[in-house]
């Protein structure tokens, strides 16, 4: 038995170690915390709608049910990583505002499970790539390092990329809700009877600002300020228009007033901005496409335009060099 061999059982060793103290460390306060754990559910099943809806499709049959409370379960996992020691490293304060920023309808349950696909995979995946490694040592353990960064990083990419689709459909969303705000509110609806209106009729239009309004009249009905309640909306899309109307559903909210010429202009400002955009994407369009013809097309026109010179150059060079 090498030193190699030696080292690689040890690693093997500790690994196996890490994940059994992982473990015990998952299951220490499990039977104490049932009852209490029971007591929470049932709590934020009476108070939260969404938990309700959640809780309810738990209970029905099939696989779909077993896959949703597997879920809820890792969820547990995850709350339990979120209480303890590795919670600081695990969830920095990027990961946080991405999971605020990402439109889950229930951030504490979003949190769980980040926390646990993360501990998940980072374990998981330097098993797996050392299993399946060659059989230098020192590669094994270059590719098990590179898994295990791979693991930690892939939930914060993934998150990073749903913030950043989110964000693009907002912008997109954000003229028609101006459009509908300043006919409802033209024709004499209050600024909560226009956001009543807005999410319940027009939420296959604005799946995501409507969803947002939605989860802020849920706020403003349980007792928090109309601007608390919109905070989310303002400050989650890193959209300076989106933060303009917040800000100006709160004032109408707050003072009231007449809303349809300020509305107007804004939605013309938005509409010149995104056209605006679409100028500046078409320039850079045509840039890109002068290189792609410089590659594809030149080289045919030089063969159709001078292709009879060429050959007569090199026609006449032949006859040089035969004689």
């Amino acid at each position: 038995m090498n030193a190699e061999t030696v080292l690689m059982i040890a690693l093997v060793l500790f690994a196996l170690a890490a994940l059994m103290v992982g473990v015990s460390l998952l299951g220490r306060d499990r039977r104490q915390s049932r009852a209490q754990a029971r007591i929470d559910d049932w709590v934020r099943y009476r108070e939260d709608p969404v938990v309700r809806e959640a809780f309810d499709q738990v209970k029905r049959p099939g696989r779909l049910a077993r896959v949703q409370a597997l879920f809820g379960r890792s969820a547990e996992w995850g709350e339990r990583l979120e209480k303890g020691r590795l919670a600081w490293w695990l969830m920095e304060k990027e990961d946080r505002q991405l999971l605020a920023s990402a439109g889950f309808s229930n951030p504490a349950l979003a949190r769980g499970q980040y926390l646990f696909i993360r501990f998940s995979l980072m374990l998981a995946l330097p098993v797996l790539v050392w299993s399946l490694g060659g059989e230098s040592l020192a590669a094994k353990v270059m590719m098990a390092f590179a898994a295990f960064a791979l693991g930690f990083l892939a939930p914060k990419w993934y998150l990073r990329s749903r913030v950043s689709a989110r964000q693009k459909q907002a912008e997109q969303e954000l003229p028609l809700l101006i459009d509908l705000l300043r006919l409802l509110q033209g024709v004499g609806l209050s600024v909560d009877q226009s956001l009543h209106v807005v999410v319940n009729d027009f939420k296959h239009v604005l799946p995501v600002l409507g969803a947002e309004l939605g989860m802020a009249i849920h706020h403003y009905a349980r007792g928090m300020s109309r601007e608390q309640s919109l905070s989310r909306l303002a400050t989650g899309f890193n959209n300076d228009d989106l933060s303009a109307i917040a800000r100006l559903i709160v004032q109408v909210d707050r003072h009231g007033g007449a809303v349809q010429d300020p509305l107007r202009q804004f939605a013309e400002r938005v509409r010149e901005k995104r056209r605006m955009g679409l100028k500046e994407r078409v320039s850079k369009l045509t840039v890109k496409m002068t290189a792609v013809m410089v590659v594809t097309l030149l080289p045919a026109l030089l063969i159709v335009t001078g292709g009879a010179g060429f050959i007569s150059i090199f026609r006449s060079m032949g006859r040089l060099g035969g004689l």
